[in-house]
């Protein structure tokens, strides 16, 4: 059966199954939930632990002989099956099927995987594992849950932020300090609970302790468009370039989303429905939700014009000259990242004029020297003065 990582701790005190499958790519929460499991059989009385770690040329015989033998002390076992890549192979999907198909009430196993596409979760060894035991998926904690997670997290080691806009604003500015890092904000909580007593927490004392170890993904950066968030979106790009991401990756991220949204909007003007345009171009998780109030803000013309200036960026990025021979433009910013925050901005933040489809846009918000706009959502403090981007935005 398939059982919700809230749901967990209820299902242990009710009893142990005899095999759970854990999987999911967020290894904080993997861990944890693998640790309640190991928890629960100690003290169901497996003390005997057996691990298997699946790589190649990998004896599959031991797995399914130390599952059907009693420990030599007559002890009840744990055993547990570590499958990294989530891809058995032909042989071992046959062991796995057996393995769930001789279930013993001596031993308890415990299977790891990563995340599983679609199909991996509808082969025959996975299903005959969910079917045999408790199926665990370990979805990852998106952004918009991530200040939640950070106060319920706090509430367990008996602190909490501050009541109404200034708990609120210290939860936003921790979750902006480890977006993307989940083991990095678990150990940032424990640092709070070992520098400060249980109790409420002030703004002043989280910003003092908390440090930024956030780290972003290229493929997230849609969101951030999405949701019109331009303060997110500045940090994403600035973290991406300290980190070291090509440029050329992070301008196909843009490009992609680009297209995307012309494809749905010229669907919507031809009357077809926005469920379908979707499902259409392979639209959902959150970005299914962001994607109508996007298409409101924007028009036709401007991600056209959009996609223009991403081919001159494109050049740009590549080393090559911006302006192909004989085109009459503005010049893009010098800086290729500074090209990329406008060309994002384009879907984030349109400027009246591109809204309007017509005239000159008006100028971004000014970036700071480290790439966040000037007094964006989520700043601490007041902002340093900046001297705005040169070059005409998207």
């Amino acid at each position: 059966m398939q059982l919700r990582l809230d749901a967990l701790e209820a299902h242990l005190g009710k009893g142990l199954a005899g095999l759970y499958v854990v999987y999911g790519d967020e290894h904080l929460l993997v861990q944890e939930a693998c640790d309640r499991i190991r928890a629960a059989a100690r003290a169901a009385g497996f003390t005997d632990r057996n691990v298997f770690t699946v790589e190649r040329g990998f004896d599959w015989s031991t797995l399914l002989g130390a599952s059907q033998s009693m420990s030599l002390f007559g002890d009840r076992q744990l055993v547990e099956l570590r499958i990294p890549s989530g891809k058995p192979g032909k042989e071992g999907g046959e062991a796995l099927k057996t393995l769930a198909a001789g279930a013993s009430p001596d031993v308890l196993t415990l299977v790891t995987l990563p995340r599983l596409d679609a199909a991996t979760q509808k082969s025959a060894w996975f299903t005959a594992l969910a079917e045999a035991g408790v199926a665990l998926k370990i979805d990852p904690v998106e952004r918009a849950q991530l200040p939640n997670w950070v106060g319920q997290r706090l509430a367990q080691q008996g602190q909490r932020v501050a009541p109404g806009e200034e708990g609120r604003r210290a939860l936003q500015f921790i979750a902006e300090r480890v977006e993307g890092n989940l083991l990095a904000a678990h150990q940032e909580i424990q640092k709070l609970g070992l520098l400060y007593p249980a109790g409420a927490l002030s703004f002043e004392q989280i910003h003092d302790a908390v440090l930024n170890v956030a780290r972003y993904d290229v493929f997230k950066l849609n969101e951030a468009m999405l949701a019109g968030d331009v303060g997110r979106l500045a940090r994403m790009l600035d973290g991406l370039r300290g980190e070291g991401e090509a440029a050329v990756l992070v301008l196909w991220a843009v490009v992609e989303e680009l297209r995307t949204l012309l494809r749905i909007k010229r669907g919507v003007a031809a009357g077809k429905p926005l469920a379908m345009l979707l499902r259409e171009n392979r639209v959902w998780g959150p970005r299914e939700r962001l994607v109508g109030p996007a298409l409101s803000r924007i028009t036709e013309p401007t991600l056209e014009r959009a996609l223009a200036i991403a081919a001159r960026l494109d050049r740009q990025v590549k080393g090559l000259a911006a302006n192909a021979r004989g085109e009459r433009r503005d010049l893009l910013p010098p800086d290729a990242w500074d090209g990329l925050f406008e060309l994002a901005m384009a879907v984030a933040a349109p400027s009246p004029a591109q809204t309007a489809g017509a005239g000159r846009p008006a100028a971004p918000p000014p970036r700071a020297s480290g790439g966040r706009p000037v007094g964006s959502a989520g700043s601490a403090g007041p902002a340093a003065p900046s001297r705005p981007v040169r070059g005409r935005p998207v």
